[in-house]
């Protein structure tokens, strides 16, 4: 594992794993209007002047670590590559099958089946999994790191969305609130 970036422009790169990003955004608009409305921050959603500072910040991050992953080769060959492959294609699985879920879910009601039963925000979820087996597939602490900076800008977006849906959604996203847990794990019964 290096801490010095690498830049060498190539197709196999991390490039390829981030492109997961701008594939579900496509496939959300795919889905329709409906589901693409529903998707990223209603204009009814307030944030506190932190929050948004922290949302400018988040996206800062993303697009400096999915700028570097143009030019961060993936350690084909390499013990790194075959431990970070699994672990991103289960940060993409959970990508995957939260995006068919979230699209599923009626506009008037949270999205609380699948992968949604297991974590309130899986989507999030998946996004720190899916940097964190870039990273490793291309044995960049940077890219690591960039990973868990976004923990931080994630936190302030789930605060901020949770406050949203318990507006919108009232007493059955408390009742969902308090029965799944924020990250991931098994619901409390009841």
């Amino acid at each position: 594992m290096s801490l010095v970036p690498a830049f060498e422009i190539g197709v196999w790169n991390a490039w390829i794993f981030m492109s997961s990003f701008i594939l579900q955004m496509l496939a959300i608009m795919l889905f329709g209007k409906r589901v693409w409305a529903r998707s990223g921050h209603p204009a009814d959603m307030k944030k506190s002047r932190t929050e948004k500072t922290n949302s400018i910040v988040g996206n800062g991050i993303w697009g400096l670590a999915t700028l570097y992953s143009i030019f961060l080769p993936l350690k084909l060959g390499e013990i790194w590559f075959y431990i970070g492959l699994p672990v991103f294609l289960v940060g993409l699985l959970i990508l995957a099958v939260a995006t068919a879920n979230f699209a599923a879910a009626p506009a008037e009601k949270p999205a609380t089946k699948g992968a949604y039963y297991f974590s309130r925000h899986p989507l999030y979820l998946s996004m720190f999994i899916i940097y964190i087996g870039t990273g490793i597939a291309c044995a960049s602490w940077l890219f690591i790191l960039l990973g868990i900076a976004n923990i931080f800008w994630i936190r302030t977006e789930v605060i901020a969305e949770e406050r949203y849906c318990l507006k919108k959604y009232g007493d059955s996203y408390r009742k969902y609130m308090n029965k799944t847990p924020r990250w991931i794990g098994v619901p409390k019964a009841g």
